[in-house]
């Protein structure tokens, strides 16, 4: 018998580490290759890991609530054939050839002006090994927090990792820490003072209220929309939409499409439709900040708030959606719900959205003002489809009719999207979907 090293497979871009949730087998167990092992938990999304082989697990080296790095064996199975020494998942080496082609080839030029860069004082720079997640480290760096105060906070995370809570707790007594011995320079700089961050009053808990723990997701999605507001200026667009036409259309089609496909036929394929037509009318919608430069994207990646059974909410991605037809649409927006409300997402179907679009309607609000996912610039919430009276400009004069009619409300990013641009995305919306061709085929 041999023993195999079950490995933390990639996850996706940007995504270096994974929290066990549970095991789904105990020591001792036997799985068949692909049984789902173990539930892990990314930034991004929950999935689970499949083992590769078929075996017994002898050793689990993760426990539940712990830490294991991409690449890392989180388990060791037994496994019939060859001899005691461990295997592990084959990794292909990288030929001379494939390695010569990773790094880059800068110009003259380019190297002289990393020289300049290199020798001029750089932002403060967090070399440690202790891992700070993004939220931390961009509080850190926006308060002047050096290195060697980091070190000196005390972390209360999971392995003593430091939370948003500790380093906000650091700054608002930062000054009755002891003095930092400061370096003599050169020559005098002057350094604005940083605006301290927004700590919350502390809560009052009366007899008989409940106290509720936030799970892990809930504490994402929080620092997440507290980050983009502290990141980017909004500003909010409103427009009330006839969308007749297009309940006309869905009613006369969501049969037919039901028995040809087997799928069912929503507003939403609709919805991003209009929305991909606007981005390629205004393509600086789809942008993303970096500094002082905007990154114009080329592929128009849809985002879709999706709300899940336990009342938190996920953004699935709907790739590469100026490529599909109506019927690829509704597809791909049925999958990715599905598998979302159903723990089935894989890590890189919530990445890479360009724009984001959430049906609050579904709730049965008329409209909202949504909070814009960073790195994106803008989103866009549709309301839900109320039947009202509205006047009608015919021929022979303004009459009262009733249609069907949908608030939209469109918040963007004031940095580098000017309200007439913001606002003349959201009416050539509108414009589609109210002058929806009830010939359209799908």
């Amino acid at each position: 018998m041999a023993e195999y090293k079950l490995l933390l497979p990639s996850m996706g871009e940007g995504v270096m580490e994974a929290t066990v949730i549970s095991w789904l087998f105990n020591e001792g167990d036997s799985v068949k290759e692909d049984d789902s092992v173990v539930e892990i938990a990314t930034d991004k999304v929950d999935s689970d890991v499949p083992t590769p082989v078929s075996g017994k697990i002898i050793k689990i080296l993760k426990q539940k609530d712990e830490v294991a790095k991409i690449g890392e064996a989180i388990a060791i199975l037994e496994v019939a054939g060859g001899s005691g020494t461990v295997a592990e998942q084959p990794q292909e080496p990288k030929t001379a050839e494939e390695v010569k082609t990773d790094i880059p080839q800068l110009t003259e030029a380019e190297v002289q002006e990393l020289d300049k860069t290199v020798s001029m004082p750089s932002a403060q720079v967090f070399s440690g090994d202790r891992y700070l997640s993004p939220l931390v480290k961009n509080i850190a760096q926006q308060e002047n927090i050096s290195e060697n105060e980091l070190q000196s906070i005390k972390g209360s995370g999971l392995e003593g990792r430091i939370t948003k809570e500790d380093i906000l707790a650091f700054v608002a007594n930062r000054g009755n820490q002891p003095a930092q011995k400061i370096e003599a320079v050169q020559a005098p700089v002057a350094v604005s003072s940083p605006v301290a961050a927004p700590v919350s009053a502390p809560v009052k808990v009366a007899e008989g209220d409940e106290i509720i723990q936030m799970d892990r997701v809930r504490k994402i999605i929080a620092d997440a929309m507290v980050n983009s507001k502290r990141t980017s200026p909004h500003v909010t667009s409103f427009i009330e939409t006839d969308v007749t036409n297009v309940v006309k259309w869905r009613t006369k089609h969501k049969d037919i499409f039901e028995k040809r496909e087997g799928e069912k036929l929503t507003y939403m394929p609709i919805f991003v439709k209009a929305i991909v037509k606007a981005i390629q009318d205004f393509p600086l919608i789809n942008v993303s900040v970096d500094g002082d430069k905007i990154i114009k994207k080329k592929n128009i990646n849809i985002g879709m708030a999706t709300a899940l059974p336990d009342g938190n909410l996920i953004v699935p991605v709907i790739k590469n959606a100026d490529q599909l037809s109506l019927s690829g649409l509704a597809k791909a927006i049925n999958d990715l719900a599905y598998r979302a409300r159903n723990k089935k997402l894989r890590p890189e179907d919530t990445q890479g959205a360009t724009y984001t679009i959430s049906n609050v309607g579904g709730f049965g609000n008329l409209m909202g003002t949504p909070i814009i996912p960073q790195p994106q610039v803008a989103i866009l919430a549709v309301g839900a489809i109320v039947k009202k009276p509205a006047v009608l400009e015919t021929k022979d004069g303004d009459v009262i009719a009733i249609r069907n009619l949908m608030f939209m409300s469109h918040s963007y990013d004031h940095r580098v999207v000017d309200g007439s641009l913001g606002g003349m995305f959201l009416k050539h919306v509108h414009d589609y979907l109210q002058n929806w061709d009830l010939n359209t085929e799908i």
